[in-house]
């Protein structure tokens, strides 16, 4: 008795995952991007912050 229904199962999941790829399957819309400024900013501040906490100075060369 379970070997026809899983027969049906399994057809109607085929069927559905095949009809999806079809120039009218609904669709959804992506979400929105991140806001990239908020980001950005945010980086620019860290990486200030670092140079102020860790000053770095570039050795004179030694020839």
């Amino acid at each position: 008795m379970l070997v026809p229904t899983a027969m049906v199962m399994a057809d109607n999941a085929t069927r559905q995952h095949v009809l999806s790829a079809r120039p009218t399957a609904p669709t959804t819309r992506a979400p929105a991007p991140p806001r990239r400024r908020a980001r950005r900013f945010t980086a620019a501040a860290l990486r200030r912050l670092a140079d102020t906490v860790e000053k770095r100075t570039i050795p004179a060369p030694t020839h």
